[in-house]
Formats: structure tokens, C-alpha cells, sequence
């Protein structure tokens, strides 16, 4: 064993690999690499085709990529994030096929694609043709020659055998002994030594039929993501020099001027600072109703300008942008193995070596013990082994985990790894906080009484004062008059004054704007007026009063209002049976207000701790409890809850914080979070339910020798391709 690693010098290289279409070829990819020298830790993703490997100071290489090469994998070094003891931290691209390794025969026998290859074009593909045309010509040479049957039989085995054997036995030497390939292996041997030539050969078509079924499908998993990567164009028109230039998208840095013509997908994340247009988000957030954006609102990559031409300033790099950032946290949560899917693999890693035992005594103990025919058992045995193996059973978990996270970050739904999109169908309480969570985050003009003015003339003049003012309040105003294009006159000799509201003067009219109790010092108050500043106050509002030539000319109220899914989404957790609670520091008033109008219970006046308590209080009572917030200030709740999420937009989310976030900042997706983690594990038992029933059925009518070896491999085949289409529909899936 190597000595344990020091933590400042562990490092990270992520390579990705070509034809890896299984659990089974990660798990032999995954025991060959952890026993290089060197090497702390290694995570694969057989949907992400990736393979990231810890290690301390420079990476053995070279032995990495011929190690992966000889089990017959293509395998390409994607990024490093290493230490700077490594000398290894270079990004370029390395090839794993060196001419002058003695492993370049990199013909991978595998018959597997290089990493990004399209499945028609990879050697598998010319394999299982080659096979499949030497068993049609052996039909045909052998109805003509009848004495050369089984030597044509034997050869058109061996072209598809020869590549299948060599598998096994690298793998073996690698640490994997028991693999489907090795299975595959014996039993071809074995029904030739029982004179099943013919059968033989066909039952290694079928097997490379099956893997070839197995890459196209785990080709469509990968294009799922892929697909949204793929949203960002590849070029942009880049404001420089008076003029414009048209340059690759991954070369925009930030600060960059970009013009978005009517029509053009957004190349970058940015903030627009010229121009508006209606947004088309459907192909990020799923959204059907394009949102109108003008100056300082911000834009994300892959998101469409339906109608106006855009100036855009770039605030993220290429490979920082909105989606990048998406594409890379599923990549990783792929890797995050869910606790159901750690089961399957420790499962399959004893259930090959007993298939092998149970086949021994199927082919043995008949003939031994009961005088059987040692052909017919042998036989027997063979096709237990093809039973046995376990490519459906170890692909019905990744597969079904792998399409969730990948259906859920289309959505704006990301979670770290399958042991959070688990973890989701378990939670009975969601702890949301209050300001950005359930509400947007900054206070609106929700009403406005004049006083002999009409409510225009009150606006206008509030707003004539509040000009230049980056207050959330002034904001609110000054948003609102735009909104209902009331005249904002300037306002002369205005100033603050601290701690009370502001003054000047406008139009020559003397104009106070704050709170009630500093109006109510300027002039005096009806009761009717005060009584409806107590109201709006009762309301959870902060109201400001207006004050005009020292008479009280009107009343404006702000909150910060409910996000406009807020109820809907509560009443959805409600309806699946999860209580939901608000936590907030604000002020009891406005707390109780704002959890009447959503029908949610609500705790107010807390501080960080207060929050971690509460929602230690909810686990001790026996919840599984979900905290929901901004990801920074939560940070201790956060922590402290079975599952923490941030809520957030763009490249703001904060996901170090948390284990999810919900990108688009939609409180009805923590209900979607629940159901879609219902749905993958409703999947995921149909699948094992499929995989293990299969088996059942086919090892019965095999020891009752009503099916034989084809059946078998064919059952085997049929039951990866149906668990894999089956976890391809949670692609669909539309929450």
C-alpha cells in the first residue's frame, strides 16, 4: 500500500473516456486505475464518459492512459486541477494512442469509440458487422460444404470471440476477474468443448448486438446534456474599435461588448447596456412566456432576443457562463453515487463470482450425483452463465440516477449526485427562508393614497425626490413611476436627512417624503390618515408619507411581495404531505403578513443559530428536513438540514453551499425536486423488478430445458436494452 497522502498535495485530473457504456466498464476501469502507484481516489461517470482521478504530486500518466487503453477503452485527458507540486498542470488534450507504447494496438479490441466519436463509426461497430457477416457466411458455406460446418462455425466465433477473450483476460490481470466478458468467455469455450459451435457464434453476435444496443443508449443519456451545452453558440459579434467582429464565443472575456441581433441566441452571460428585447428562456428555464429586458437586466447564455437588437456586456467566461457551470455540476454529480446504487455494485461484486459457482454445480452435480447427461447439464450450465450476467442489474441504477440529474438540470434543478436526488423522496418538512426565498428579494409600491392629489401627482413628486438614490426604497419608486410612466420633474436643493426620509423642492412646492412620525412632526395628521398608515403597517408594509407645502399630500407602501409561485408552490408540498415553515429575521408584523398570504407557518426575529436550532428541533421530532435559502447567510441552517438548497439566478447560485439549487429561482421547484426524485426511484425499481425477473424466468426454463444458450443471451441483452430505454423516459419527464 502506498503512504497515505498529504492533503496539500493532492490534486485532481479528469480524463474522458471513449465507449465506457456500463457500470460494468466503469467498475473495471475504476479497480484498474486506484491500483497505480500514486493514485488516492478515483470517481467515474459512465454518463459523463469521464474519469476524475485524485492523486498526490504528479500524476503517473502515462501508466493511467495505458492502463485504461488495454482494457480497450479510448481515453483522452479533458482538464487538470492540480497542485502545484504537479508538473502536470498543462490542460492540453493527450491522446492515448502513443505509437511508441508496446499498448498501441490500440485497435481496442473493446471495438469501443475515442471519447466523442459517433457510435456508427467506432470500432465496435465495424466488430459486430464483421462478426455478424462471418455467421451468415458460415450458414452458407456450410449448407454447401456440410462437412466444413464446423470449422466454418469455429472461425466466425473466433472473429468476434478473439476481441472478447482478450477483454477478460486484461481485466483479470487489472483486478477484475469475474467480468460479463469473461463469462461470455467460458461459456463460448465451453459449448464448443460440447460440440454448440453453431450456437456458440451466434450467442457472441448476440452479445455485441446487445453492446452495441447498450452504447447507442448510453449515447442518448449523454446527448441529454450535451444537448444544453450545445445551446450556446459558437460565435459572437464583438463590439471593438468603433466597429464589430465576429470571434469564438469561448474567446469572449469579461467586459466584452457583444451585439445581439433580433433572433441571435445570447453567446455569454452578461448584463445588457443598450437596447431591450423580449428573452426567450424556454431552452434554458423551460419558461413558455419571454421576459422583457432592458439596461442593467441580465442575460444568460443559450436564451434567445425575440425582437430587438441587444448591447450586452459580458460578466462570466465561456467556461463559467450559466450553462457551463450547469453541464459541469451534473458531470459531477454523476460521479456521486447514490446509496441504492452503491448497493447494486457491492451486490454485483459478489452476485458474478456466484453465478460462476451456481453454473459449476448446475453442469456437475446432476451427472455426479444423479447419472445425468453430462452434455445436456454442461449446456445447462453454459447458459446460466449467459443468465447470470449482470449488465442490466448494475446499469438500472446509474442509468435511471443519471437521466434525473440530467432532466432536473434542464429544469434549473441541480442537485450534487444521486445521493441528494435520493435523499429528496424521503423529506417530510422544508424550512424556507424569507427575503430572496420565498419572497423576490426587494421591496415594490404596492399602494398609493393622495390626499388632494391624484396618485399620479403623489408618485411623481415622491419619485422627483428619491432621484439618484440607490435606496431599495427609492428604487421601488422611482421602478413604479417608470412602470406607470408618471413625469419625474427634478427636484432642487434635495437632500437627506438621516434617520427621517428626504426633502427639497419641486416646482417650487416644498416636498417632504419619509416615515409617519417624521410627517407627522411637518404637519399634522387626520386620524382617517393614521389610521391607515397603521393599516398598511399591520400589512407588513413600510409606508412613507408624502408631505406637500406642510400638508400631508399622500401615502406610498413598499414590501418585499411574495414571489409569484410562492402559495402555489407551498400548497404543492402541502399536497404531498411535507409541512413547510418560514424562518426569518425580519420583524414578527411583517413575517405573520407575508405567511397569511401563502397559508405558512412562520418564525421571526431570528438570528443564523436561531434558524440551525430550529431546524434541529424539526429532526429531532422526526423529520427529514430540506432548508432552503440564499446558500451564504443560511450557511448554519443550511448545514444543519438532511438537505440544504440554494435559491438563486445565473451564476450567483450558491452551490458550494449547498447540496442543490434551484437556478431560476422558482419556489414551486422544491416540490418538483420532490417528485422527480419520487419518479427516478419508482424507475429504479421497475428496473431491478426487470432485470432480476428476466433472470428468474430464463434460469428456470433453462434448468427445465425448455430454453437454451440463444434465450439466455438474449435475455440478458433484452433486459440492459429495456432497463435503459425505461430510465431514457425520465428524459421526458415535465414535473
Amino acid at each position: 500500500m502506498t503512504a497515505p497522502l498529504k492533503r496539500e498535495t493532492i490534486g485532481q485530473t479528469r480524463f474522458k473516456i471513449g465507449g465506457m457504456d456500463c457500470a460494468s466498464c466503469a467498475a473495471k476501469i475504476d479497480t484498474a486505475v486506484r491500483r497505480i502507484e500514486g493514485v488516492a481516489d478515483v470517481s467515474v461517470s459512465v454518463t459523463g464518459a469521464s474519469m476524475t482521478v485524485s492523486h498526490g504530486g504528479a500524476l503517473p500518466e502515462d501508466k493511467v492512459l495505458q492502463q485504461v487503453a488495454r482494457l480497450g477503452y479510448g481515453i483522452v485527458r479533458a482538464e487538470a486541477h492540480v497542485s502545484p507540486m504537479s508538473d502536470k498542470a498543462h490542460a492540453d488534450h493527450v491522446h492515448n494512442d502513443h505509437e511508441d507504447h508496446d499498448h498501441a494496438g490500440h485497435d481496442h479490441d473493446h471495438g469501443h469509440a475515442e471519447p466523442g466519436q459517433a457510435w456508427w463509426r467506432s470500432r465496435r461497430t465495424a466488430l459486430t458487422l464483421a462478426c455478424a457477416a462471418a455467421l451468415l457466411a458460415a450458414y452458407g458455406i456450410g449448407h454447401l460444404f456440410p462437412v466444413a460446418e464446423r470449422w466454418v462455425f469455429l472461425v466466425a466465433l473466433l472473429v468476434g470471440l478473439v476481441p472478447i477473450a482478450r477483454r477478460a483476460l486484461m481485466a483479470a490481470l487489472a483486478g477484475t476477474p469475474f467480468s460479463i466478458e469473461m463469462l461470455m468467455t467460458i461459456a463460448a469455450i465451453g459449448a464448443v468443448m460440447i460440440g454448440a459451435t453453431e450456437e456458440a457464434a451466434a450467442v457472441v453476435v448476440l452479445f455485441l448486438i446487445g453492446e452495441l444496443l447498450e452504447g447507442v443508449a448510453a449515447g442518448r443519456a449523454r446527448a441529454s446534456i450535451q444537448g444544453l451545452a450545445d445551446l450556446v453558440p459558437k460565435t459572437a459579434l464583438v463590439e471593438r474599435a468603433g466597429g464589430t467582429s465576429e470571434v469564438p464565443a469561448e474567446q469572449l472575456a469579461v467586459g466584452d461588448v457583444i451585439v445581439v441581433r433580433p433572433g441571435d441566441r445570447i453567446p455569454a452571460d452578461g448584463e445588457i447596456v443598450e437596447g431591450a428585447s423580449d428573452i426567450d428562456e424556454a431552452p434554458v428555464t423551460g419558461e413558455s412566456t419571454p421576459k422583457r429586458k432592458g439596461v442593467a437586466d441580465a442575460v444568460f447564455a443559450g436564451t434567445i432576443s425575440t425582437d430587438g437588437v441587444l448591447k450586452v456586456r459580458v460578466t462570466a467566461a465561456a467556461s463559467d457562463n450559466t450553462i457551463a457551470r450547469v453541464v459541469r455540476q451534473v458531470e459531477e454529480a454523476q460521479e456521486a453515487k447514490a446509496p441504492t446504487e452503491r448497493f447494486i455494485d457491492r451486490f454485483s461484486r459478489t452476485y458474478t463470482p456466484a453465478v460462476l459457482a451456481v453454473g459449476a454445480l448446475v453442469a456437475m452435480l446432476p451427472p455426479l450425483l444423479a447419472g445425468g447427461d453430462w452434455n445436456e447439464w454442461i449446456y445447462k450450465g453454459l447458459a446460466i452463465l449467459l443468465i447470470g450476467c449482470p449488465c442490466a442489474l448494475v446499469i438500472s441504477t446509474p442509468a435511471a440516477i443519471a437521466a434525473g440529474l440530467a432532466t432536473g438540470a434542464r429544469r434549473g434543478l441541480l442537485m450534487k449526485g444521486g445521493a441528494v436526488l435520493e435523499g429528496f423522496r424521503r423529506i417530510t418538512a422544508v424550512a424556507f427562508d424569507k427575503t430572496g426565498t420565498l419572497t423576490a428579494g426587494r421591496p415594490v409600491v404596492t399602494d398609493i393614497m393622495g390626499y388632494g392629489r391624484d396618485e399620479r401627482s403623489v408618485l411623481s413628486l415622491a419619485a422627483a425626490l428619491e432621484q439618484g438614490s440607490s435606496h431599495p426604497l427609492a428604487t421601488a419608486i422611482l421602478d413604479r413611476a417608470k412602470t406607470d410612466k408618471a413625469p419625474v420633474p427634478p427636484a432642487l436643493a434635495a437632500k437627506a436627512i438621516s434617520g427621517k426620509g428626504v426633502e427639497g423642492s419641486v416646482g417650487g412646492v416644498a416636498v417632504f417624503l419619509g416615515s409617519g412620525q417624521a410627517a407627522g412632526e411637518r404637519s399634522d395628521m387626520t386620524e382617517g390618515q393614521r389610521l391607515a398608515v397603521d393599516s398598511l403597517n399591520g400589512q407588513g408594509k413600510t409606508v412613507s408619507v408624502l408631505v406637500a407645502d406642510g400638508v400631508v399630500a399622500g401615502l406610498i407602501a413598499m414590501r418585499d411581495e411574495p414571489r409569484p409561485d410562492a402559495a402555489a408552490g407551498i400548497a404543492a408540498l402541502k399536497a404531498e404531505g411535507i409541512r413547510a415553515v418560514m424562518l426569518t429575521g425580519d420583524n414578527r408584523r411583517t413575517a405573520q403578513a407575508i405567511a397569511a398570504s401563502l397559508g405558512i407557518e412562520a418564525r421571526a426575529e431570528l438570528l443564523p443559530q436561531d434558524k440551525q436550532r430550529i431546524v434541529g428541533e424539526l429532526q429531532r421530532e422526526g423529520f427529514k428536513v430540506v432548508k432552503v435559502g440564499d446558500g451564504i447567510n443560511d450557511a448554519p441552517a443550511l448545514a444543519a438540514a438532511d438537505i440544504g438548497i440554494a435559491m438563486g439566478g445565473g451564476t450567483d447560485v450558491a452551490l458550494e453551499t449547498a447540496d442543490a439549487a434551484i437556478l431560476h429561482g422558482r419556489v414551486m421547484d422544491v416540490a418538483r425536486m420532490v417528485k422527480l426524485s419520487r419518479a427516478v426511484m419508482v424507475n429504479i425499481g421497475q428496473n431491478i423488478s426487470v432485470a432480476l425477473g428476466l433472470k428468474a424466468v430464463f434460469l428456470v426454463t433453462t434448468i427445465l430445458g425448455i430454453t437454451g444458450l440463444w434465450p439466455a443471451i438474449l435475455a440478458d441483452t433484452g433486459a440492459t436494452v429495456l432497463v435503459t430505454a425505461n430510465a431514457m423516459r425520465l428524459l421526458r419527464w415535465r414535473g
